[in-house]
């Protein structure tokens, strides 16, 4: 694959030499040959001239869910990596969101193996535990030796404190990394909205930010005795920005994320009684969204994360209480964000947090791999149906105001343009 970009801005903040720079970049069989301010094209070429090129590092995305296997009605893998490359992702973390769960290395070895040869990486989760159903530990060690990057129940708290403390001491031998969902099943109870003003006058069961806080409080002392690394996905309330920041000050090895919808809605938007807008987190109050968007500019909140989530029409098209929780979120990723922030600050958010899952970051430079994401960070428009790529079509985007166009990657030897 020989590709040359012409007049692309780049945006890398880390590369001061090049940074906001207009360069022509050349690319022969996946790797980047030459940067320059005037590049030829050499034969069998394909050269990409786009309105208001830019161009910045490939994104990663640290929670993704599709459907298969199991769900494939939702949304397969093929199709999801497809979308995940239109959207601008060359890397993302892929949940055990399936059926079965991955809780095996065979698992793992299938979920790498129908990734192969794309333009989007997967690097899947396995499950903390088997069958997800927080009793026992799964086979944490032998899944990590099979691509695992991480451990995850998918949206289940551990309830064990126990668990929760043998996991980090035993994923300690290993380098590895355990997740802990932010919620108290026993507080949140049969809640499905935040709890306050706005459920209390459309009579929809509460979740109390206490259901996220305690959770998260209890983790952050088990990891303070136990040691090891926890990773806390999408939290969503004000006060959890804050017990993070705390701990990070203590020196423990913690990160979190939050996922672009609680920073770009809040609950006022459930008065539609709209189950496109019901999530796991719940979207919280507007207090919360800025607590939550201050995090992440200062760096508490360590990456933001689409949190996408496929989900067929028979689960969504039902009254608010019996919906199923989860919204689309690549498609919409790159307008939402760049509409909160500044163009520099978006693309930061994009490329950060590979590290922690030990994937390599790459670089943009001569004779360095192609993981580029080409993008027009200007112009406004309504986010519609017609803009979604997915099997499933359940995004709370629809109707809003974005501002930017993803025009594809660059990645694998590959692209998707």
């Amino acid at each position: 694959m020989n590709i040359l970009l012409k007049s692309a801005k780049i945006v890398c903040p880390d590369n001061k030499e090049l940074h906001l720079k207009k360069r022509d970049i050349l690319i022969k069989k996946g790797i980047i040959e030459k940067i320059g301010a005037s590049v030829e094209a050499p034969a069998n070429t394909k050269v990409v001239e786009k309105d208001n090129l830019h161009v910045s590092l490939g994104w990663f995305d640290s929670s993704v869910s599709f459907g298969e296997p199991g769900f494939e009605e939702r949304e397969t893998i093929a199709n999801g990596l497809f979308t995940a490359g239109k959207s601008g992702f060359t890397d993302i973390v892929l949940n055990p969101n399936t059926n079965p769960v991955p809780d095996t290395s065979s698992d793992v070895v299938f979920l790498k193996e129908r990734g192969i040869g794309k333009a989007t990486k997967i690097y899947p989760l396995g499950t903390l535990t088997k069958n997800a159903d927080g009793v026992d530990l799964a086979e944490l060690y032998d899944m990590r030796n099979a691509g695992a990057v991480a451990f995850y129940d998918f949206k289940k708290q551990v309830s064990n404190p126990n668990l929760l403390k043998i996991a980090l001491l035993y994923a300690q031998n290993f380098d590895g990394l355990v997740y802990s969902f932010p919620q108290d099943g026993d507080i949140k109870g049969k809640g499905v909205a935040h709890e306050g003003e706005v459920s209390t006058v459309l009579g929809l069961k509460g979740i109390p930010a206490l259901a996220e806080e305690l959770q998260v409080a209890r983790d952050l002392f088990i990891l303070e005795y136990t040691g090891g690394k926890l990773h806390i996905p999408t939290i969503s309330s004000g006060g959890s920005v804050k017990l993070i920041a705390e701990a990070k000050k203590k020196g423990l090895d913690v990160t979190c994320s939050v996922a672009i919808h609680n920073l770009f809605f809040s609950d006022e938007t459930l008065t539609s009684f709209d189950t496109h807008f019901k999530v796991s987190p719940p979207l919280r109050t507007k207090s919360d969204c800025k607590t939550l968007i201050k995090g992440v500019k200062n760096g508490t909140i360590d990456f933001v994360t689409t949190d996408h989530i496929p989900m067929d029409i028979e689960h969504k098209r039902v009254e608010f209480d019996n919906a199923k929780s989860g919204s689309l979120g690549l498609e919409s990723a790159f307008g939402s964000l760049n509409t909160i922030f500044e163009l520099e600050e978006t693309i930061a958010f994009l490329t950060k947090g590979r590290s922690r899952f030990q994937i390599v970051p790459p670089a943009l430079k001569e004779g360095s791999k192609a993981c580029l994401t080409l993008f027009n960070p200007d112009g406004e428009y309504t986010f519609e149906t017609k803009n979604i790529l997915s099997t499933s079509k359940n995004s709370m985007f629809v109707g809003s105001t974005l501002k930017g166009k993803v025009y594809g990657i660059i990645n694998n030897d590959q692209s998707i343009l």
